[in-house]
């Protein structure tokens, strides 16, 4: 039987540019739909789960169009609500050389921003599901939506279903100090926590740790600290990534559990194709690997070959199988470094 995933997010229309135009220039725009969990989910169902979004999307045919995305790519939308006037969309305004990509947010307003705990059966939702993934950008989108972020937390704790939160940290969506204050609530129902080194700076307020000291220590002085404060977070996930120009970058992958850092080869990206959707893709690839109980070094491999791989295809979301995944894993350069 195939384990049940849930993910609860914001569906969105993403317009990109023509690599060499500015947003400001463009006269013509690419579309594809996406967002973070909804990108989780399709990566999660193109491995072999039974994956359900939760969200809201315009009754319109826009909304349609995000619904057959989600379908199109295996992931059942029984607990995707209609309603509300708009679906949020955001431009890309894509990188070269060394400028870099740039995102602007029109997601105001939009359907799943007004959604209400009152319109979700969490019962029927969790029931017999295995795990549960949100981000930190859902609770940005609105007060209302910090409350039903923590409320899902809650409830799928309650129907024992494992946790899985990634910061997701988007400073055009809310300040430090609002993301701060509301991370540090949900954090007691979290079991899998994707955060990195800035957001146990400025998010958590840890001390920062000695600039002499290598990244790895670094880290795993943070995951350790944070760990102090939550030990019902089992699994920490990060990633290294060097910006060398838009096209150009290396990304290594990190998990921390039971007291030890273990981290991926460091690959070489020499032609990025569309980075967006690259942390999710890591997200979802360290999710299967816990899932699956593939040993720590084999996981967080896993996570960053799928990461990798998403950066070289166009759109939101990664669909390489397992199999394809754990090939080129196997045969990228690299060497593993603990």
């Amino acid at each position: 039987m195939m384990k049940k995933i849930i993910t609860l997010g914001e569906m969105l229309l993403r317009l990109s540019t023509d690599v060499g135009k500015r947003l400001s220039q463009a006269d013509q725009l690419d579309m594809n739909y996406g967002g973070a969990e909804a990108n989780v989910g399709v990566s999660l169902s193109s491995f072999g789960y039974d994956v359900y979004f939760v969200s809201k999307v315009p009754d319109n045919p826009l909304g349609l169009a995000a619904e057959r995305h989600l379908k199109t790519n295996g992931v059942r939308t029984d607990f995707l609500l209609k309603g509300g006037g708009r679906l949020g969309t955001y431009y890309v305004e894509s990188g070269a050389g060394i400028r870099s990509s740039q995102v602007t947010y029109d997601r105001k307003h939009s359907s799943f921003s007004q959604m209400t705990s009152e319109e979700i059966q969490f019962e029927d939702i969790f029931k017999d599901a295995a795990l549960f993934h949100i981000t930190g950008i859902t609770p940005a989108l609105s007060s209302g939506l910090v409350e039903l972020t923590l409320l899902a937390l809650q409830k799928a704790k309650e129907n024992g279903v494992t946790t899985s939160f990634d910061f997701n940290y988007r400073s055009k969506l809310w300040s430090q100090q609002e993301a701060a204050v509301t991370m540090k609530r949900f954090l007691p129902y979290v079991d899998i926590c994707s955060c990195g080194e800035l957001d146990a700076i400025y998010l958590l307020g840890m001390e920062r740790a000695p600039d002499s000291l290598d990244k790895e220590t670094r880290l795993t002085y943070y995951y350790e600290n944070i760990q102090q404060r939550y030990p019902n977070i089992q699994y920490f996930s990060s990633t290294f990534r060097d910006v060398f120009s838009a096209s150009t970058n290396t990304l290594q992958g990190n998990l921390f559990t039971g007291g030890a850092l273990y981290q991926s080869r460091i690959y070489q990206m020499d032609h990025i194709v569309d980075r967006v959707g690259g942390g999710d893709a890591f997200a979802a690839g360290m999710l299967y690997g816990i899932l699956e109980d593939m040993p720590f070094e084999e996981a967080v491999t896993f996570a960053t070959a799928a990461s990798v791989m998403k950066h070289t295809v166009l759109g939101d979301c990664n669909t390489f199988l397992p199999e394809e995944i754990k090939t080129f894993a196997s045969q990228a350069p690299g060497k593993i470094v603990r």
